[in-house]
């Protein structure tokens, strides 16, 4: 859970970022005092997440150790989408096939006997990319899935309320209700709205093609549950609208995701929220700016394309150097990731481990850089502020680099409490910026560990038998035992713990 570090008091700094409905930089109006309610959307899990997708997870984990550090308490949830998401949601009609079911139907889908156990495999390989990268764990990650009586009674509100209706095919949400659809994005326009879905209606009984669906029923669908409208199953915008709710309450106060979900995604999460609560949905939104590889979109034609595990498992490459890489550039600015800045970044990061290492063997000696520790608190304080405006990351991590360098220029002259001062500092960077892990032994092998191995195989057993919920709580059992545990091709991966977040 988010806000299990114990902090002594609460900051008075302002925690400034842009807002994307209001264009401005503004502070983080908290609906409690001291208590940020954070909802950022997950992954659609019908693929391994690649490191686009992965640069927004960052930058929402860095606003949850902001707050942390600022002494908030943090409520942070992210859920997984595992039904409901069409190929066609970008431009907020209904059509397209789903998500998931495309990818079962395709050459790498063959490998599942269901979609179950394709949401199930992808789901939990995108969790160990996310512990890979010291992402702080979220209050609860919900399933779309696991909460489908939630999103079955938010639709049945909003058919009451005269904001939806049936047609033959489906549930739509009727946007003429809300005259203020389109003030996230700016889509205000009606003819616009009509111009840009009108070569994918393909159904003639919704009363406007922005209309946008909230049930479909599908008799034929892989994944359908049991509705007042029939078998089908649930549009993707209201699956995170009832989650959030069910989580946060009727209004939150950040939401965040990448910039292609801010239409229509998001826009229909607050019309459809607003009008089941009558409140506002969400006081501040962010959205992260796409990622491009070698100053090119992402493609898999265009060979281009990296996963982490292609990084971190096939290259081996540092997932600690990846986290950097993908925080190097501020969240508002398009990131070019190249293999050679994941280099950079590489050697930066060994050079804080260096650091880190130095200052843990200079412990017994004299202190004669007593001036140190000040120097640290300002290094420390000014990374701080620069995560404060508006995550300026590139500010905060020269800051880090600046300790660094204190640490190597003291030499011999670091000893005592100069030494324990520059431990300190890391220890404050890496709970801000995740990038100074403890030195330990990240590739230590759990082989020899009875208890674990017993769990491990167990674990295999139940999934051989596929009792997943016997399968779940082993694996739990063995994270509470200091273990990471990753399915691989070549059966399961266990190694230590490379430390907490």
């Amino acid at each position: 859970m988010v806000g299990r570090y114990p902090i002594a008091h609460v900051s008075e700094r302002a925690f400034n970022l842009f807002d994307t409905q209001s264009r401005t930089v503004r502070p983080l109006q908290l609906g409690e005092p001291g208590h940020l309610k954070f909802y950022c959307c997950g992954p659609t899990v019908y693929s391994y997440a690649h490191i686009g997708n992965f640069r927004t997870f960052v930058s929402a984990d860095l606003v949850v150790r902001t707050a942390e550090a600022l002494g908030w308490r943090v409520t942070y949830v992210s859920n997984i989408t595992d039904v409901g998401h069409l190929t066609d949601d970008d431009v907020a009609d209904a059509s397209g096939e789903d998500k998931m079911e495309k990818a079962l139907h395709s050459k790498e889908g063959e490998q599942f006997p269901n979609v179950y156990e394709l949401a199930r495999t992808y789901g939990e390989a995108f969790i160990d990319d996310w512990q890979k990268l010291r992402l702080r764990e979220p209050y609860v990650r919900p399933r779309a899935t696991e909460h489908m009586r939630e999103q079955i009674v938010a639709v049945e509100h909003l058919i009451q309320i005269g904001h939806a209706y049936e047609t033959p095919t489906g549930v739509y949400f009727d946007v003429s209700k809300r005259p203020d659809y389109g003030k996230l994005s700016g889509n205000t326009d009606r003819e616009s709205l009509q111009v840009a879905v009108r070569d994918v209606v393909q159904d003639d009984n919704k009363r406007h093609p922005a209309d946008f669906a909230l049930w479909k029923k599908d008799e034929k669908h892989l994944m359908q549950w049991f509705s007042p409208w029939g078998w089908g199953f649930p549009g993707w915008h209201i699956e995170c609208s009832a989650m959030a709710q069910r989580y946060l309450g009727d209004t939150i106060d950040l939401h965040g995701g990448g910039e292609d979900l801010k239409f229509p995604h998001h826009e229909c999460e607050i019309a459809q929220s607003e009008s089941v609560t009558g409140k506002p949905f969400c006081n501040h939104w962010m959205h992260v700016k796409f990622l491009q590889i070698d100053g090119a979109k992402m493609s898999k034609s265009k060979g281009n394309y990296y996963t982490v595990r292609d990084l971190v498992d096939d290259q081996g490459r540092d997932p600690v150097a990846l986290r950097y890489a993908l925080m190097a550039v501020q969240y508002l600015k398009p990131l070019n990731f190249t293999l050679q800045t994941l280099s950079d970044a590489e050697k930066n990061v060994a050079r804080i481990r260096e650091s880190r290492r130095f200052a843990s063997k200079s412990m017994g000696r004299p202190d004669t850089a007593p001036e140190l520790a000040a120097s640290f608190d300002t290094l420390y304080g000014e990374a701080l502020d620069a995560m404060c405006d508006d995550l300026n990351t590139s500010v905060a991590l020269a800051k880090a680099l600046e300790g660094v360098s204190e640490i190597f220029r003291a030499g011999e002259r670091l000893g005592g409490d100069s030494a324990r001062a520059a431990l300190g500092f890391l220890d404050r960077i890496d709970a801000l910026l995740g990038i100074a892990p403890p030195e330990e032994d990240a590739t230590a092998t759990a082989n020899n560990d009875g208890a674990v191995t017993e769990l491990v195989e167990a674990r295999q057993a139940a999934k051989a038998a596929r009792d997943f919920a016997k399968a779940d709580a082993l694996r739990a059992e063995i994270e509470a035992l200091g273990y990471e545990l990753r399915d691989t091709p070549e059966g399961p991966e266990v190694r230590k713990k490379t430390g907490e977040g």
